[in-house]
């Protein structure tokens, strides 16, 4: 696996940018543009998801950015569920609600995937290395 030096470079974090920026044309191009509460809602919770990943990324500490990858995930499990919320009021079709609820579900488990292997990991992260200390 080649080292990852910047978040942008993260396959999840590109996800979820993709994926935020699909509810935000909703949320620009549908009458969910009127309820400015959901509106605003929906947008910030696929925004979280993305922004907890790099916030915990440029945390540099192994701990500290599975913890963000957590809130992370539960960021994409709230989106999905106000999904259902946009669609029951007629927001979204049946079509748009499947596909976006399948490609957040792929995310939250990529993300679950990405904890689990960091998790296997020793590596404390670069916070942690001490510069006087060779190989710490």
């Amino acid at each position: 696996m080649a080292t990852i030096t910047k978040f942008e470079d993260l396959e999840i974090w590109q996800d979820a940018r993709r994926l935020s920026k699909e509810i935000i044309f909703i949320s620009k191009n549908t009458d969910l543009n009127k309820n400015f509460k959901f509106n605003a809602q929906i947008k910030d919770s696929s925004g979280s998801v993305m922004d907890n990943i790099a916030e915990g990324f440029e945390r540099n500490g192994n701990l500290e950015f599975r913890q963000f990858l957590s809130i992370a995930k539960g960021s994409a499990g709230e989106t999905r569920s106000q999904l259902y919320r946009v669609f029951d009021n007629d927001y979204i079709n049946e079509e748009q609600l499947k596909y976006l609820v399948i490609e957040y579900e792929k995310l939250s488990i990529k993300i679950h995937n990405f904890i689990t292997y960091l998790n296997k990991k020793d590596f404390k992260g670069t916070k942690f290395i001490d510069p006087q200390t060779p190989n710490s």
